[in-house]
């Protein structure tokens, strides 16, 4: 007799990756709606530079031409979140941009300070992360230490 799990007819993994990006959507919407970072809370957001809706420069598209990393930390204005993406402007070897990212798009959200991090796979975008520049926006990165509170979410579909 076979234990074989059969394949969902219910999209389990796109429900899930919706609810986590609901999170990126809510706290970057509550630092807009205060006019700041609360204490020492700071965000990297990675995310694919060539997903639909992505806005950035082209000096960066060409510089980060799959993901790139900022950081929302002292130095951005005029955070705008909506229901499917956000906008910020920060600046990069002294240059202001805007850049527009939709939520689809993020592959990784680190909130260092708490030891907090939420990684997804883009929505139509290849598995896997490139290897990339450090973000120069903001402040040195701080790395996390081993036992951070992590939620990684893998979604392979079993075919």
């Amino acid at each position: 007799m076979s234990e074989e799990t059969p394949e969902s007819l219910i999209p389990y993994d796109e429900i899930v990756q919706e609810a986590l990006r609901e999170v990126v959507g809510r706290v970057l919407h509550e630092v807009s709606a205060a006019g700041g970072l609360p204490g020492g809370h700071h965000f990297y957001i990675t995310f694919k530079t060539t997903m639909p809706g992505v806005s950035i420069p082209k000096h960066l598209a060409e510089r980060f031409p799959d993901e790139m990393t900022i950081v929302i930390q002292h130095r951005f204005w005029d955070l705008k979140v909506e229901d499917d993406r956000f906008s910020v402007g920060l600046s990069f070897g002294g240059v202001p941009s805007t850049l527009v990212v939709p939520f689809a798009a993020v592959t990784d959200f680190v909130d260092p300070a708490v030891d907090f991090s939420l990684k997804f796979q883009a929505n139509g975008a290849p598995e896997g992360h490139e290897e990339h520049d450090e973000p120069e926006n903001d402040a040195p990165v701080i790395e996390t230490e081993d036992g951070s509170n992590v939620v990684s979410v893998d979604f392979t579909r079993k075919k």
